[in-house]
């Protein structure tokens, strides 16, 4: 800062609690605290346990360490610094770590420098990272000379909690610090997490101890909740206190959404590329650095390339400053593109959601963002990344790809601007972290049944965890489950009489080499029904298959028939229209809250349109959305266009339900369930289970973000007493055992099992020295999944897999609030056909759901083909309104 820099007067309160070195070191570096720094110091002096919500660059991270600093400091000075840890500092990523070391030995050696200028005598203080990439020789350095401040990942946490003598080490901490909270909180890593943090406190408690907790994170709510899960509770059910440091909006804003100038109907592919294309070098050209973020891996691969061909062919920049960063890309290739995005050598950036968490990437001038990122959270974590100082405007621009698209992001950019953020959802009992957590406390020592549960119950995740419900999980990881035949065998010992139990001998190794949440990414083979191998899918994909779908692989078309282990069978289906888009299991899916607001905004649209404001809503759509007009009058053109034709508008309060017979004479019915996608997945499950029952016939099944689509063949004389009963039939007190039913014999579920079998230790990744292959865990999965059904239908490794997918993975707790909507006539529900063409909003449904980006033509035609009938009937409809005035 500059000499002629003046502390304001709530500067110098802060600057009264730190050490006389600490406080000169800050004021010659920043002269004032940021607002997170301005509340945060004071608490963590205090001794408070915190969470600090603020944006990137407002220095959080500082506002948290500073105040452990001058502690530690402190403790120096009257010769009482031992060799310790006393804080441990968790982030989900490794690369952050190595980040924060960087950035904490910068202030350290800073502050050092100051004290000794100003008389001061005071110990080094030491930063030491312990992940799985820390050699044995370091681990073996840090047992003899401890790190001060330990830097660590959830996942290495759990198992130094479990090493004989680093575990000791551990005992002696004050302060724990979890970093990108709103990462972790929504996972089950974030569960895992709560479980080490707690039985970190109780190792830390039998030493006289006690935590000190403090979270950060970017922008997350309710923050209240997100409190109580980095505080946890005490012993008596009480939540622990926790101050909240709201800062969340300490950082001016500058979003707006672009729309391409043309007709977004009528133009072609290439030319809407080429307006989305020439948007985004216009914004090139007039920033310094621009950070471009896609929705999928893939998408980002094709942005940098067309971008590369661009400026190549106008000589804008140097083809090296232009890179991808996404999570299929090797380490080192990630390492590279972020120091150089530090240093300043990179113009443009393209990452898909690699670069929303907080790794330091020096100053951004502009994020943009290619499509909606489907909710308000990621929306602002992903334009926090620009304007790096604590006085920048963090400033981003959304280009949005079609009407649809434009709605959505419209809205989200708006509420993003008003500061409504999307609730977090926080896992809540997932019996899989349990099991492997009970066998990480029976590896500490023998505990006592009562004690151990009293431990859990402190973690927010297992609150409400029942006594009944743990003890099935002791007593599965005992072996009374009667799977010894399957090889699963008994990870602990139990004595139900003495209320004990303890660790059997390979508890340890399993404990070390299998901890963890996150599940191995895998490749499956695809072969035809002759065994020819045609290429690979991700696991992500083959979930959502269902036999008979249709999908594009190497650019022809293939039926998924059946599958075994990691392999896929399929046949060719040359000239079939694919009914799952390759691209769909990558896609983010829209939040719950953000469609409820999206839904309330196409009401506002609607009945300003039917009471005769339209040029009213346009102006508002300019003035209070930030919308060109252009961009204002294509949406209400679109809402005025479904109105006319079919007088309904589907939105928060209002269901509608249209069907009509396609081109292949198939019955399809849209359902219009604005909801976002997790519980548009759990209704349409749960409808389409239904309706087979109903018919007779098999129901194929598409879904997308605003609603789904149920196709049934000619034969099934589809009528609207069929879909009268259908919506009877699926209620609030039914949908969840329907979904099980539904679910029960999918990909889904198999794939699903596997995972949490391989939390729970049911089946083992590496054991004495040997490695399985995914492959060979499927297949075991498989062969357990099968035993279960027969013989213990009830195992909680089953009903956490039917739990995650229908609580994490969809949202059955949204969906039975959308049925007891209907069920109270809070939500209307409109059933409208048989029709001659699906409605306007329909068409994005159609669409995206039957045709694959390689046939990106297709679609446009599509869409071009569905228009044209809409409006020759709105028009003829008109004509005969007219002829009969």
């Amino acid at each position: 800062m500059g000499a002629d820099c003046r502390p304001r007067r709530q500067d110098e309160d802060v600057y009264k609690l730190l050490r006389p070195y600490v406080a000169e070191w800050f004021r010659r570096r920043y002269c004032r605290f940021s607002e997170p720094q301005l509340k945060a110091i004071p608490l963590i002096k205090r001794g408070a346990n915190v969470l600090v919500s603020s944006p990137t660059g407002t220095g959080k991270t500082l506002a948290v360490f500073l105040g452990i600093i001058d502690e530690l400091y402190r403790l120096s000075e009257e010769e009482r610094l031992e060799d310790e840890v006393y804080a441990i500092y968790i982030s989900p990523l490794r690369a952050l770590n190595n980040d924060m070391r960087r950035n904490l030995m910068a202030p350290l050696d800073g502050i050092r420098s100051v004290a000794r200028e100003m008389g001061f005598s005071v110990a080094d203080i030491r930063v030491g990272v312990r992940t799985s990439d820390t050699s044995p020789s370091e681990k073996q350095k840090m047992l003899r000379r401890p790190p001060h401040i330990l830097i660590t990942t959830p996942e290495s946490l759990a198992i130094a909690l479990v090493a004989p003598r680093f575990r000791e080490r551990l005992a002696t901490a004050r302060w724990v610090v979890v970093d990108e909270i709103h990462e972790l909180a929504s996972s089950k890593r974030g569960a895992h997490l709560a479980l080490s943090l707690e039985r970190l406190e109780e190792l830390v408690r039998e030493r006289g101890g006690q935590l000190q907790r403090i979270g950060l994170s970017a922008t997350i709510a309710p923050l209240e909740e997100v409190a109580r899960f980095i505080g946890g509770y005490n012993d008596d059910g009480t939540p622990r206190p926790v101050e909240i440091v709201d800062a969340r909006f300490s950082k001016p804003l500058d979003i707006r959404v672009l729309a391409p100038n043309i007709d977004l109907i009528h133009a072609d592919a290439e030319e809407v590329n080429n307006a989305i294309y020439e948007i985004l070098v216009d914004l090139i050209k007039r920033h310094r650095t621009t950070l471009v973020f896609t929705n999928t891996r893939s998408a980002t691969e094709r942005v940098v390339y067309r971008l590369k061909k661009l400026v190549e062919g106008e000589g804008l920049l140097d083809l090296d400053e232009i890179e991808a960063h996404h999570s299929s890309l090797s380490r080192e290739l990630r390492l590279s593109v972020e120091e150089r995005l530090k240093k300043g050598e990179l113009r443009v950036v393209v990452s898909s959601t690699s670069l929303e968490l907080g790794i330091d990437i020096g100053s951004i001038d502009l994020v943009v963002l290619l499509s909606s990122p489907k909710s308000v959270s990621r929306l602002l974590q992903r334009v926090g990344r620009s304007g790096h100082r604590i006085d920048d405007v963090s400033k981003g621009r959304i280009i949005v790809v079609d009407r649809d698209d434009l709605v959505e992001c419209s809205v989200l950019a708006k509420l993003a601007m008003d500061r409504k953020i999307d609730r977090v959802r926080i896992p809540r009992k997932p019996l899989d972290v349990l099991a492997q957590h009970i066998v990480g406390m029976s590896v500490e020592r023998k505990w006592r049944i009562d004690e151990a549960y009293r431990v859990v119950r402190r973690a927010y995740n297992f609150r409400d965890l029942g006594f009944d419900e743990f003890m099935e999980v002791v007593r599965f990881l005992a072996g009374k489950h009667g799977l010894e035949d399957e090889g699963v065998y008994s990870k602990i010992w139990l004595d139900e009489a003495d209320g004990t139990f303890g660790r059997k001998r390979a508890a340890r190794m399993i404990y070390q080499l299998n901890a963890g949440t996150i599940p191995d990414e895998a490749k499956i083979k695809v072969r035809t029904v002759d065994g020819r191998y045609v290429g690979s899918l991700e696991e992500e994909f083959v979930e959502i298959l269902a036999p008979g779908d249709v999908f594009v692989l190497g650019g022809r078309t293939y039926r998924f028939l059946r599958s075994k282990g990691m392999t896929v069978i399929v046949e060719e289906a040359e000239g079939a229209r694919p009914t799952v888009p390759s691209w769909f299991s990558e896609m983010l899916p829209l939040s719950f809250d953000s469609a409820l607001e999206v839904g309330r905004f196409r009401c506002w649209v609607a009945e300003g349109i039917k009471s005769g404001r339209e040029h009213d809503v346009i102006r508002a759509l300019v003035s209070d959305y930030n919308l060109d007009l252009h961009a204002a009058e294509s949406i209400v053109s679109y809402v005025r266009e479904q109105l006319e034709y079919i007088g309904v508008v589907p939105c928060h309060n209002l269901i509608l339900v249209e069907w009509f017979p396609d081109d292949d004479g198939d019955w399809v019915i849209v359902f219009h369930t604005l909801y976002g996608r997790r519980v548009v997945d759990a209704l349409s499950r749960a409808y389409a289970y239904e309706l087979t029952r109903l018919s007779g016939y098999p129901v194929r099944l598409t879904v997308s973000d605003n609603g789904f689509a149920l196709r049934l063949p000619p034969e099934a004389n589809l009528s609207r007493a069929t879909i009268i009963r259908l919506l009877e039939a699926v209620g609030p007190d039914n949908i969840d055992e329907k979904l099980r039913r539904a679910i029960m014999k999918t990909e889904l579920l198999k794939r699903r099992f596997r995972h949490v079998a391989q939390r729970s230790f049911m089946i083992l990744r590496r054991y004495r020295g040997r490695e399985r292959s995914p492959e060979r865990m499927q297949l075991s999965a498989q062969r357990i999944l099968n035993a279960i059904l027969e013989l213990e239908p009830d195992n909680p490794v089953l009903r956490e897999t039917l739990r995650e997918i229908m609580e994490d993975y969809m949202d059955v707790e949204n969906a039975r609030r959308i049925l007891r909507g209907i069920r109270d006539g809070s939500i209307r529900v409109e059933v409208k056909g048989p029709l001659p063409a699906p409605s306007p909003f329909a068409h994005g449904i159609i669409v995206k759901l039957y045709s694959d980006v390689v046939l990106m033509e297709d679609k446009r035609r599509i869409l071009q083909l569905l228009h044209e009938r809409v409006m020759r009937y709105i028009g003829s409809n008109r004509a005969i309104s007219v002829s009969g005035r």
